[in-house]
C-alpha cells in the first residue's frame, strides 16, 4: 500500500513538474485564441502548435471586455477527428487549474496529424459555457 501511495505521489510531482516546464522560463505562443460570447479562450505552447504524440499547453480564459483574468471553474477540453468509413477519433485533454485565475495547465496526446474539433465547456463563477473550433495537429 505504501508503495502505490509513493508511485502516485511521484507521478503527480513528474506530471506537475512536466507542466511547469512550459511555462517557467519560456516564452509560450499562441495555437489558438477564440471569442465565445464575452469569453476570449487562448490555448498556449512553448512551440506554438499541437503535434502527433504528446503535448503540454496552457488554456487561459479572460473577458472579452475587460481583457481580466476570468475565473470560468471546472473546464474540459476534448478533441474529435472524423474520419471516412470510421468512427471518429477521440481524444480528451488532463487539466489542472493554475493559481492564477482563468489559466489552467493541460496534456493531450494525438496518435497522428489531421485538423481537430476542438470542445471547451466550462462552469463557474464566471459562467457557464461551451465553445467549439478547429486545431491543426502536425
Amino acid at each position: 500500500m505504501n508503495r502505490w501511495i509513493t508511485s502516485m505521489m511521484l507521478g503527480a510531482w513528474l506530471f506537475a513538474s512536466g507542466l511547469m516546464g512550459i511555462v517557467i522560463g519560456t516564452e509560450l505562443k499562441t495555437i489558438y485564441t477564440h471569442k465565445a460570447k464575452d469569453v476570449m479562450i487562448t490555448l498556449l505552447s512553448e512551440s506554438g502548435q499541437w503535434t502527433q504524440g504528446k503535448n503540454a499547453f496552457v488554456l487561459e480564459f479572460t473577458s472579452a471586455t475587460t481583457k481580466q483574468p476570468l475565473d470560468v471553474g471546472k473546464v474540459a477540453l476534448n478533441t474529435t477527428m472524423s474520419m471516412p468509413g470510421m468512427a471518429p477519433m477521440v481524444a480528451s485533454a488532463t487539466l489542472s487549474p493554475d493559481k492564477a485565475p482563468g489559466r489552467y495547465f493541460g496534456t493531450i496526446t494525438f496518435p497522428d496529424g489531421g485538423t481537430r474539433q476542438v470542445t471547451i465547456t466550462w462552469d463557474g463563477p464566471g459562467g457557464k459555457g461551451s465553445s467549439r473550433f478547429s486545431v491543426p495537429v502536425r
